[in-house]
């Protein structure tokens, strides 16, 4: 058994596993994409050959690690090791046992958390958020997640607090992922913004997104391709991008209202890819609502891609 940890970043594109020391330095790594069909157990599948690849980097077998840990969307169980109704995911509207099924691939224990939580309480140990006593984490990507610093301890609530994504910011506004209408993800999530400009380009509006995804060989509108579509000047591209920024001070602001923290630290693939470009217009949004005459510190997770991964491997020390 070595001293070595494993970490899953389970997102809605890409599938981020890192090989973690004692001291939290990264030893190896991979990335692969996240299945676009199949189901929970396809998911798993990649989910370990991604963690092998890692482990291979670092020069050790998956069963030789301390354990791994894993960030994952959806319903996390954190005790049963299931996670359920991943709407972002192929396919996974039950619950599965992701933790038993990992185990039985990577033969070393595995612990699941939620995926913007543990990214956010790695940036609180390890990155941004380092000294801070509160803080809020915003992860912009396929989804809008939050994760919950409060009094220098994560904030879960019942075990399921800090979906800032499903903030309700216009009633009966846009149809959410998740179903409901007017959540900040209906307006800013990856996903959602997919879905509304493929909607629109089949009701006649022009759009390059679609030919820029398929020249560059991608199944999803990733973080890349709306880059490359806005810096192009693609004029639903730029709508698409800043309703969203829109919406999600708009929602941000009304979570500084409820909780007044030190900082908001914004990640994830948009939030990274985004966050620094259009800090101002965020910033401006959030002014709009906020209450207080002073703003908390805005930051930008500092662990980038990896942070999730990271936090995934604090886990399996607890």
């Amino acid at each position: 058994m070595s001293d070595l940890r494993g970490g899953i970043d389970l997102g809605g594109t890409k599938i981020q596993t890192a090989i973690i020391d004692a001291e939290g330095a990264v030893k190896g790594e991979a990335r692969h994409p996240t299945p676009t069909k199949g189901g929970p157990a396809d998911v798993a599948a990649a989910m370990g050959k991604a963690l092998v690849e890692a482990a291979e980097a670092a020069g050790v077998e998956a069963s030789e690690l301390e354990g791994v840990g894993v960030g994952s969307p959806g319903d996390v169980d954190e005790k049963a090791g299931t996670v359920s109704t991943a709407r972002n995911l192929p396919d996974w509207e039950g619950s599965f046992p992701l933790g038993d099924a990992l185990e039985k691939d990577l033969g070393t224990k595995v612990r699941i958390g939620n995926d913007v939580q543990v990214a956010t309480e790695a940036e609180y140990h390890l990155g941004a958020g380092q000294g801070l006593d509160s803080l809020i984490g915003v992860f912009w990507g396929t989804g809008v997640g939050g994760g919950l610093i409060l009094g220098g301890k994560p904030w879960l609530g019942r075990g399921a607090a800090g979906e800032i994504g499903h903030m309700v910011i216009k009633r009966g506004g846009a149809k959410c992922p998740c179903g409901r209408r007017g959540c900040m993800e209906a307006y800013s999530g990856r996903a959602a913004m997919e879905a509304e400009a493929r909607r629109r380009q089949e009701d006649g509006e022009k759009t390059d997104l679609f030919k820029l995804m398929e020249k560059h060989g991608k199944p999803r509108l990733t973080s890349s391709i709306w880059d490359r579509a806005i810096d192009n000047g693609d004029k639903l591209a730029i709508e698409l991008i800043d309703r969203a920024i829109e919406a999600l001070g708009t929602g941000i602001a009304s979570a500084i209202n409820l909780l007044d923290p030190e900082a908001i630290i914004i990640g994830g693939g948009l939030g990274l890819r985004f966050g620094e470009r259009y800090m101002e217009p965020l910033l401006e949004e959030m002014r709009k609502h906020v209450f207080f005459e002073t703003m908390p510190d805005v930051k930008m997770a500092s662990l980038g891609d990896l942070g999730g991964a990271i936090g995934a491997s604090l886990l399996v020390s607890r």
